[in-house]
């Protein structure tokens, strides 16, 4: 099972009398949680996913309960001596995944992601975006238990973005924990359990309704099986679901999670009959 990771009076500083980066951190990332983390340009954010990761160790202060973890740096160092598809071979294999199911999830999330001309070519004659896409596929390989996004969607066209937004959907819905920072405040708007920004360094948890739904949302009525709700795996990601009539739900997502939502309807078992989707605004 899935342990909860902790950070108590965690504090960041490089060099033995070098500047408190971060200092004082409480943070909690629970199983199935989607947590974004804000804050201007230097104020610590990547020094926080560092630690998060286990890139960084923490100066003072304990990280417990670390899951099994994936990666995806804010800068992603092309400059290595493998093709696309080697590279990520060879770190699905560090990962525990077998080589003949590390290629097959390479060549899988190559696909997903529009890269999968370019799985024979060179990671330094990669363009900027192809290098990012490769870098997006070698966190999600081996379904990691905590995957930290570190401005991830930066240099991806719009459907590798779109890929990656799912791709999130797909593991707080299996029970896997996300931490992102991305500069676009519209990302997996109305998503995010818990929203915290880092400032002065040190990390608050932002106040109001970090929670409510903030952006586009898709409403989808559906019909199921008489006497039972939805499956587990709708309610875990929908923003609301409310019975119309009995066996009849009107529940509303994430734009970014619609397709895993439906997803969910249509692999229930029986199936359930999708009867409408339409979008809608959130609340401003």
């Amino acid at each position: 099972m899935q342990r909860e990771l902790r950070l108590d009076g965690v504090g960041r500083r490089y060099g033995l009398r070098g500047p408190w980066v971060l200092r004082g951190v409480d943070l909690c990332v629970a199983p199935g949680a989607l947590v974004r983390v804000e804050g201007a340009n230097g104020t610590g954010k990547s020094t926080l996913l560092r630690l998060l990761a286990g890139i960084d160790a923490p100066t003072e202060g304990r990280v417990t309960g670390r899951p099994r973890t994936a990666y995806v740096p804010e800068r992603f160092p092309p400059a290595l001596p493998f093709t696309a598809v080697a590279y990520l071979t060879h770190l699905g294999t560090v990962h525990g995944l077998s080589r003949r199911a590390a290629a097959r999830a390479a060549g899988q999330w190559l696909e997903r992601l529009g890269a999968a001309e370019y799985a024979s070519t060179e990671l330094a004659r990669l363009s900027k975006g192809s290098s990012q896409k490769v870098a997006v596929a070698q966190a999600l390989l081996a379904e990691p238990e905590l995957l930290v996004l570190d401005e991830a969607w930066t240099g991806l066209d719009a459907d590798a973005r779109g890929e990656l937004e799912r791709a999130v959907a797909e593991r707080t819905t299996s029970g896997g924990a996300v931490v992102f920072v991305d500069h676009d405040p519209r990302r997996l708007a109305g998503a995010p359990d818990a929203t915290y920004t880092v400032r002065d360094g040190t990390l608050r948890r932002r106040t109001g309704h970090p929670d409510a739904p903030a952006g586009p949302l898709v409403a989808v009525r559906a019909q199921g099986p008489p006497g039972g709700g939805p499956p587990a795996d709708a309610l875990r990601i929908a923003a609301s679901a409310e019975e119309t009539r009995p066996g009849s739900y009107a529940l509303t997502v994430p734009a970014s999670h619609s397709d895993v939502l439906l997803r969910a309807l249509l692999s229930a078992s029986p199936p359930w009959h999708v009867e409408s989707v339409h979008a809608q605004e959130g609340p401003r």
